[in-house]
């Protein structure tokens, strides 16, 4: 049995600070940023002082104990140098650090949940990263009639607070500690995606901090209303990913359309409880030809079911092959326990799944559970293991899979050169809901796509980097060596997810099909993009390997 420390992996493969007052024996102790006044008058008037002042600013240096555990985020082969971090608490203190940052000549990064998939915050030019783990707020604004989510907020706890508070949630991913900062600005997904859209599809508005052309540090807002001036830069934050524009401080959800002052009305409700199960297929019997079968017929059901009036737009699933040397590889599903005919359509689509095979698949797991248990409480992500290395790519398809990448992938999958137990694919149903919105109406173009691709090799010693990456590298290659070793936007392919970004796209050693890897990303509206950049961080203050550009 492998020890605990991988139960992250398995489950993936199976899917006192500066600025505050305390109180110290019954007398306020007063801490830098809080007036002596003030603190004796939350201890006379008997207030909890300690929740009466914003968190921060707390900058941490190379020689502070805590640095180490704040120069890095999920992915090991990532860690940073930077001469400081500084964790904010309020947007006024991202102005501050933005405009010491810009002042000193220093670049900047911001992490928020710390899941970037690439160097972006931890490159040698980062001198500061900007933490916004502590703005991590979930409320309702009755201004704007919209909810605010901070940057911090990890996905599990955003959830939670929504649905608890209002009974509504977020179409977002499946993962609970990602970070809702990077997660919605990317056009995050999850299992309510085809119901619901993307997370993006109900962005209402941003406040974000700029630095306009002479240098300055500004707090401003955008909004999806047709009156507002800055709504193109709104635009820019439906799925152009972080880093681009400024920092991100507040995320305003409210779905298009949606009328009147109640709350429980402005977002999607999610189910009250969900059918889920896990199906497993043994590598021991499985044959070329079973294989393809059971991905081909994967592929073709969600060609077939991908409308929005599908009755099976309830159903997401993720087909996951592993490499054989996990011995196994599964499919998770989940429906709508309260849907019409919910078990019987999970029967039928997990029977269309393995139809022909000529092989079985076991049930693992079937069960009915809450919906907020099965997006919130989920073991092995309650922290990101402090060992693991990883490598991502992704791909849109619009297709089943060609002859050609089914043999691909069994190929590589199988290969006896390469061990790697937590080396996965993870084969999204996609489209639904998501395939409503028209391509410009949002920064995520790919509109008509019916699956989504997740390529992730795990690891944890730095000794087997090269081992992993050449596998994954060399697999993706072969997938799409038709259009040169990337989802070239075409027949079935069309291109790939910034939130999986992926640095191999920039180099002609592994992207040989003459399309750029901004093109891959936001194709036509990338030119649109850049004209945002254009006005709105005219010094590219906010800028990263794979950043929008100048024009």
């Amino acid at each position: 049995m492998r020890d605990n420390r991988y139960s992250r992996r398995r489950f993936l493969a199976s899917t006192a600070a500066a600025g505050t007052t305390v109180t110290v024996l019954g007398t306020a102790a007063t801490l830098p940023g809080v007036s002596p006044a003030a603190a004796a008058g939350a201890a006379e008037s008997g207030t909890d002082s300690t929740t009466s002042a914003a968190f921060g600013p707390v900058t941490v240096k190379p020689a502070d104990r805590r640095y180490s555990d704040l120069v890095w985020g999920t992915n090991r082969r990532w860690v940073g140098t930077p001469d400081s971090v500084r964790l904010v608490g309020s947007a006024e203190q991202v102005v501050a650090a933005v405009q010491e940052a810009v002042s000193a000549g220093k670049q900047i990064a911001v992490r928020s949940g710390g899941h970037c998939y690439e160097d972006f915050v931890t490159s040698d030019d980062v001198r500061i990263v900007i933490d916004m783990s502590c703005m991590d707020k979930v409320s309702y604004d009755p201004g704007r009639r919209a909810f605010a989510i901070e940057p911090g907020a990890r996905l599990g706890d955003v959830y939670r607070r929504l649905y608890k508070g209002w009974g509504v949630t977020i179409p977002g991913g499946t993962c609970p500690t990602v970070g809702a900062g990077g997660h919605i600005v990317g056009g995050g997904y999850g299992a309510l995606s085809r119901l619901h859209g993307l997370t993006v599809d109900h962005l209402y508005g941003i406040e974000l901090v700029v630095v306009d052309k002479s240098g300055t540090a500004k707090k401003i807002t955008a909004t999806r209303e047709d009156s507002d001036p800055n709504r193109e830069l709104l635009w820019a934050h439906t799925g152009a990913g972080g880093g681009n524009f400024g920092v991100i401080t507040k995320y305003w959800m409210r779905t298009p359309g949606a009328l009147g002052t109640d709350p429980g009305k402005l977002l999607p409700q999610p189910p009250s409880e969900v059918i889920v199960s896990t199906v497993t297929w043994s590598w021991d019997k499985m044959t070329e030809a079973a294989f393809s079968t059971v991905l081909r017929n994967y592929g073709q059901w969600c060609q077939d079911n991908s409308a929005a009036d599908s009755p099976y737009a309830g159903l997401f699933s993720q087909l996951k092959p592993t490499h054989k040397s996990a011995g196994s590889f599964s499919m998770t599903t989940q429906i709508d326990a309260a849907a019409p005919d919910a078990s019987r359509l999970l029967d039928d689509f997990l029977a269309a799944v393995n139809k022909g095979s000529g092989v079985d698949y076991r049930v693992d797991d079937r069960r009915t559970i809450s919906w907020l248990h099965a997006v919130a409480y989920w073991p092995g992500f309650t922290a990101p293991d402090t060992t693991t290395r990883f490598k991502a790519k992704s791909a849109y398809m619009r297709k089943g899979f060609p002859d050609a990448q089914l043999k691909a992938f069994y190929k590589h999958l199988t290969r006896d050169d390469f061990d790697g137990p937590a080396s996965i694919v993870m084969i999204t149903s996609y489209g639904g809901k998501i395939n409503t919105v028209a391509p410009g109406d949002t920064a995520v173009p790919q509109r008509d796509s019916v699956i989504k691709l997740h390529y992730i090799s795990f690891w944890q010693n730095a000794s087997d980097d090269d081992r992993h990456l050449s596998w994954i590298r060399e697999f993706y290659q072969e997938v799409y060596a038709a259009t040169g070793g990337v989802p070239k936007p075409g027949d079935v392919n069309d291109g790939c997810f910034i939130n999986y970004a992926d640095g191999d796209l920039n180099s002609s050693q592994w992207n040989g099909s003459g399309v750029p890897w901004y093109e891959l990303y936001f194709k036509g509206g990338y030119r649109r993009l850049q004209t945002v950049k254009a006005q709105w961080d005219p010094k590219n203050v906010f800028r990263h390997a794979q950043s929008i550009q100048l024009p």
